[in-house]
């Protein structure tokens, strides 16, 4: 195991404080009468390895912010030297930074995933002027420009290949080690490692808007959104640690003072020895520092699998799901629609169906809009269409040659005053009129992604109750679908204001301290995204809507990901329980112990740096979470 810089100067102070801790060992014990040759002996060490803590304290009493665990540490190291416990003193100091080094190596293993993805942020762009190559920074290059990348370099910004043909390691965006093969016309995400051929491709977004700037401002502003948990050892640690210094103070003078009619000097280095025991003992370092290592880890432990959560407040809220909510159309379908049937009227062709539909839908961007351009082929110059309007969750309405013509779906028809034909496939229909007068209608299908089906059956291993499927399709498409991906709640023929209202009913329905997911492909499902409990974008790449709208976003578009998501988040939160039940645990058993002087110093030195140390590595073990 590699150790930085700061570990390793850790590591030798420890070293060196603990072979001087050996020498004052010998001194008491070949002159345990001898005060002085201990103090003596007992300095060095205790100067070493305690002036960082020593120093922390004093700072915390002049910012007015003296109750943490330096204070508690000082107190009881200074107390115990004063009473001639001189090796005491050195090992509460010694034992204390002995945890800190453990707690900062577990860090920087669980921040390993995160310091990868960080490394996706790129150093420098060839940016091509006339016949040269010049490197410059990538935040300086425009839209519009056109840059090269050689093989074995980081796309600097996303673009679109213009020349050139290679394969590229997006794992750093995805978690997935698959190359992805591009060519001229293909896009290519900032992030991603060309591996074979030399690229040159077209700025199309500054980088401010790239995808690596958004995925890396994500990351870094992951730790601002803290889980209850968290926020309640905070408000905890504020009011905990006065509190015991207090009941210190209290169990060294009450019991003195009570006995007064017995009075025996000695009474009052006893119970002053118990009163720094508890002050060891009481230490809430296992639980401030764990519980937020905790989640980092868990975060940091899905961000190496291509998962990357906001904030460990969502890790809270994912470990309580119990009902999903899929909107289908790319997200557990592809969202690759192909013309499947075409069902005319007698007075018209096929081909001039499809013609007449595509000159209309020659201006959106819909998935089904391209699905039936590309059927239709080349649209000609009079078949152009003019004054194109969509009509949100309907349809589109357009001048073709003159005339005016509707595509879309029934809703659209029947507000038309036009009763569809009836057509009982499993695909998508698309209706087209014109003049009033109905035409036929278009079949397209979408197929479930490979391993939708696998994804649904997951959640339900994974313990979640109710899995429910949201989409615009018809009946006969949307029920065809969820049979053929095991979902047995399905909600169709919604606008996208509809989707919001199924959500809101869908929560009020939830239990106590329950939460609902939705999941997304976070192109134009961004209110729903939001007001779900949590919101989790699928297909994410490349999406600033997703990134922005949702709470979750899975990189690589695999359904399946969303069950090892909530199994993190379940792992974390475990382990967060395990953490605070098994700290408060030993600290109560062990304060009681140290009050009636069963417990000594060793075993205060026990409950705080070894409870330290056990939880802090149980917190790295959120990392490690397998994938069914």
């Amino acid at each position: 195991m590699k150790l930085k810089k700061r570990q390793k100067k850790a590591l030798r102070r420890i070293l060196i404080a603990a072979a001087l801790f050996l020498v004052l060992l010998l001194v008491r014990r070949l002159w345990p009468e001898v005060w002085w040759a201990q103090l003596i002996a007992a300095v060095p060490p205790y100067l070493i390895i305690g002036w960082p803590v020593l120093r922390k304290a004093w700072n915390g009493i002049l910012n007015r912010q003296p109750f943490d665990e330096n204070l508690l540490m000082s107190i009881a190291s200074l107390g115990a030297m004063a009473l001639q416990e001189f090796p005491e003193g050195v090992a509460v100091l010694l034992f204390y930074e002995v945890g800190e080094l453990f707690e900062d190596i577990a860090v920087g293993r669980s921040r390993k995933s995160l310091a990868d993805l960080m490394d996706i942020r790129p150093d420098y762009a060839n940016l091509e002027i006339g016949d040269l190559l010049q490197q410059v920074e990538p935040e300086t290059v425009e839209i519009g420009s056109v840059i090269v990348v050689k093989p074995g370099e980081r796309v600097p910004l996303d673009g679109t290949v213009l020349d050139g043909a290679s394969s590229l390691n997006l794992a750093a965006l995805t978690g997935e080690s698959v190359p992805v093969d591009v060519k001229a016309g293909d896009p290519v995400l900032s992030g991603s490692v060309n591996l074979t051929g030399v690229l040159r491709l077209r700025v199309e977004k500054v980088y401010g808007d790239s995808t690596v700037a958004r995925i890396l401002e994500l990351v870094e502003n992951s730790s601002l959104k803290k889980a209850k948990t968290e926020h309640f050892i905070t408000r905890f640690a504020r009011w905990y640690t006065p509190l015991v210094v207090l009941a210190a103070v209290v169990l060294a003078v009450l019991p003195p003072v009570l006995n007064l009619t017995h009075h025996d000097p000695a009474q009052w280095g006893e119970w002053i020895h118990r009163a720094l025991t508890f002050l060891v003992i009481s230490c809430p370092c296992a639980m401030v520092l764990s519980i937020p290592l905790t989640f980092f880890a868990g975060i940091g432990g899905a961000s190496g699998r291509g998962i990357l959560i906001k904030g460990s407040s969502y890790l809270e809220l994912l470990a309580k799901t119990d009902r999903v909510v899929f909107d289908k159309t790319g997200t557990l379908t592809r969202g690759v629609f192909e013309v499947v049937d075409v069902h005319p009227e007698p007075e018209i062709s096929s081909g001039e169906l499809l013609r007449i539909a595509a000159a209309a839908e020659r201006f959106s961007d819909h998935p089904v809009s391209a699905s039936i351009q590309a059927a239709a082929g080349p649209i000609s110059a009079q078949d152009a269409a003019s004054d194109a309007a969509e009509r949100p969750g309907e349809g589109v309405v357009a001048i073709v040659a003159g005339q005016r013509v509707a595509v879309g779906n029934q809703r659209l028809m029947q507000a038309l005053g036009l009763q569809p034909k009836g057509v009982f496939g499993a695909g998508t229909l698309v209706h087209v009129a014109r003049e009033g007068r109905y035409l036929g209608c278009i079949e397209i299908a979408d197929r479930p992604k490979p391993g939708a089906a696998a994804a649904v059956q997951d959640l339900r291993e994974s313990g979640v109750q109710r899995i429910v499927m949201l989409t615009g399709d018809r009946k006969a498409a949307a029920d065809a679908a969820a049979k053929e991906l095991g979902v047995t709640e399905v909600l169709s023929e919604l606008l996208p204001g509809d989707k919001v209202e199924k959500v809101e009913a869908l929560l009020k329905e939830g239990g106590k301290g329950k939460t609902l997911a939705f999941v997304g492909d976070g192109i134009n499902d961004a209110p729903v995204l939001a007001r779900a409990d949590v919101g989790v974008a699928m297909g994410a790449i490349g999406s600033d809507a997703a990134i922005e709208a949702a709470d979750v976003v899975l990189m690589d578009d695999d359904p399946g990901k969303l069950a090892l998501t909530m199994r993190i988040a379940r792992k974390t939160m475990s382990i967060v329980w395990q953490n605070i039940v098994f700290a408060l645990g030993v600290k109560a058993i062990c304060l009681i112990l140290g009050a009636l002087g069963v417990a000594g110093m060793w075993l205060a030195i026990f409950a705080d740096v070894g409870v330290l140390i056990l939880c802090v590595l149980n917190a790295t073990r959120a990392m490690s979470v397998k994938k069914l």
